[in-house]
């Protein structure tokens, strides 16, 4: 509604997973340089760790997208409520590989000669399973043993581990230790401050078309951080729903009202 009257090209927020609109902070970025280190040197498992709604799915597309094609073959996970032959599968699937064995077993022979035949033509695999906090003990097991997988060189394959905070707590569940010893990349997301929202703010806007129209006044800013406490997701809709309350008045200028509107709307919506 207010797209073409403030001139966008695109809904500035969004809140789906696009990674041209990741605004990298100093743990996105920290956690983006961790991610290309980890597998360039393949240290095997990786951590990410950040509340709901920090841009963990969106930072997973971005560090997918910028590896190498040519390289790297990659295997997404997003739903991780899936049993352990459900698990294996979906990871075959995602590398384009069609499944024939209908049991955990015959699973991992067939992902052994298919990561093998990857290996010898030269490439590197990673898999990424988001929202990992919610895999059972079986199959964050059954991914564990998939990391014992290797040449006399180097593991066969680079697993990523996505979650929200508390995967800390799951990883640290004693039956886990084996597991727990492998990952020696640990990173995790930490929320916007008022600075940095102040330009993720202005970052999402640019990247949407933004001509300089509408504007969020200082007292906008103050009041969106203090009700979305810096977390990406709920920015985006304070302020989506405040360009809409601007647009109804006719203002390029968002204020501390619109905010506030936006506030009260989202409140009858959770409470």
């Amino acid at each position: 509604m207010y797209k073409s009257y403030y001139g966008f090209c695109e809904m500035p927020f969004n809140i789906t997973p696009d990674p041209k609109f990741l605004y990298l902070s100093p743990t996105h970025q920290e956690a983006l340089h961790h991610l290309k280190f980890g597998v360039e040197q393949r240290k095997g498992f990786i951590v990410v760790v950040g509340e709901v709604g920090c841009g963990k799915t969106t930072l997973c597309r971005r560090f997918l997208n910028e590896l190498d094609p040519a390289r790297f073959d990659t295997a997404l996970i997003l739903n991780p409520r899936i049993n352990e032959n459900q698990m294996l599968r979906a990871i075959l699937h995602e590398l384009g590989e069609e499944t024939t064995a209908d049991n955990p077993h015959d699973l991992v022979l067939q992902m052994n000669k298919a990561l093998l035949a990857r290996i010898a033509a030269g490439r590197d695999i990673v898999l990424v399973i988001d929202e990992a906090q919610n895999l059972s003990f079986e199959v964050l097991e059954q991914v564990r043993l998939l990391s014992n997988l290797e040449t006399d060189e180097q593991k066969l394959l680079q697993i990523v581990l996505m979650g929200q905070p508390e995967l800390k707590a799951v990883l640290r569940r004693p039956e886990l230790r084996q597991l727990r010893q492998r990952i020696l990349v640990h990173c995790e997301l930490s929320r916007l401050d008022p600075y940095e929202l102040a330009h993720y703010v202005n970052h999402r806007m640019s990247t949407a078309g933004w001509n300089g129209r509408p504007v969020f006044t200082s007292s906008a800013m103050r009041k969106i951080h203090g009700y979305s406490k810096g977390i990406p997701r709920v920015v985006n809709n304070l302020c989506d729903k405040s360009m809409l309350s601007a647009y109804i008045r006719e203002s390029d200028e968002i204020d501390y009202w619109d905010v506030r509107r936006a506030v009260k709307d989202l409140k009858s919506l959770t409470e």
